[in-house]
């Protein structure tokens, strides 16, 4: 390369960046007061959350007399676990001594259906509404999103009628019913805002090969609706498993999910409080939830940033 050629593209290294902005000023330090304030208050804020887990660690490997001492954030000096055995198998709710074991087998029998269910019908609901708009769709579509601001408390009364009419109320379908129609809203939102943010071209060139609302449905919308649909399962199975309000009132006594066996355990007014038991029943009870965020925490993240923001 000459030094005419040269001469002649240094210009172009000198020039701006796309925005036509070029950076200037001096470079941010490593170590500043705004960057150290940063990190102190996500210290902070780390300890405020991890602290009383700590506590609910520790106090379920201890045994009832060293928990007597009142050594609240000291280690356990003889851990045990038989705390945990308890919890899951002989854990007492007045008269009934089952431990949690039974709540965990309601709340799986509960969940999986219900985010199911409720994952296909919102699918479906985003799909017909961005690609195969029909009169009154966008009123519908502001009904339903209505729906996911409100009150709970509002719509129970009417719902045990409606359930006890048709002979669910107390029931098991009565309860993954109640899940479905409340994941609804928030669902068919997310799965709407996806499908919008892809190309209508994919929906023309099918629809110009001759392909349905199911055939186009199935072998275009499904495959590319991974991150959303993940987005959906996590919120959905988090609600769902944490959920106490609907499963005392609709799930009847003999499908009680795990937070309200836990609940029972925890103010049952017979015998010793067993303060160990009780921390290892309710780390027992957030296990699922806590399992399936930190293992798809990084599809989660995705699937917003692929759904919520481009919608």
């Amino acid at each position: 390369m000459t030094a005419g050629q040269i001469t002649a593209i240094q210009p172009v290294q000198d020039a701006p960046d796309q925005a036509g902005v070029a950076p200037f000023g001096p470079k941010p330090r490593r170590v500043s007061p705004g960057r150290i304030g940063i990190y102190v208050f996500l210290v902070i804020a780390a300890l405020f959350f991890l602290i009383p887990v700590y506590i609910m660690i520790v106090t379920s490997l201890k045994g009832m007399p060293e928990i007597r001492l009142g050594h609240l954030f000291s280690l356990p000096a003889e851990p045990t676990f038989q705390p945990w055995v308890d919890a899951w198998l002989h854990a007492c709710t007045g008269r009934d001594c089952n431990g949690l074991s039974p709540g965990f087998y309601n709340s799986l029998k509960i969940t999986v259906p219900s985010v199911i269910i409720s994952i296909i019908c919102a699918s479906i609901n985003g799909y017909a509404l961005t690609f195969w708009p029909y009169k009154g769709a966008n009123l519908l579509f502001g009904l339903l999103v209505f729906g996911a601001f409100v009150p709970y408390q509002v719509v129970i009364y009417p719902l045990i009628i409606g359930l006890s009419s048709v002979g669910l109320f107390a029931t098991l379908p009565g309860i993954i019913i109640v899940h479905t129609i409340f994941g609804m809203p928030i669902l068919t939102l997310l799965f709407r805002n996806f499908y919008a943010a892809l190309p209508v071209e994919l929906f023309k060139a099918a629809r110009v090969d001759g392909a349905g609302f199911w055939r186009i449905f199935f072998s275009i919308m499904l495959p590319m609706s991974v991150p959303i649909t993940v987005v959906a399962v996590i919120l959905q199975v988090t609600g769902i498993w944490n959920d106490f309000l609907f499963g005392i009132v609709f799930a009847g006594r003999s499908n009680w999910p795990m937070t309200v066996q836990l609940n029972n355990i925890v103010n049952t007014t017979t015998g010793v409080r067993e303060y160990n038991v009780n921390m290892a029943a309710t780390i027992l009870t957030a296990a699922v939830p806590l399992i399936i965020y930190f293992v798809s925490g990084r599809w989660f993240v995705r699937g917003i940033a692929a759904g919520a923001v481009k919608g």
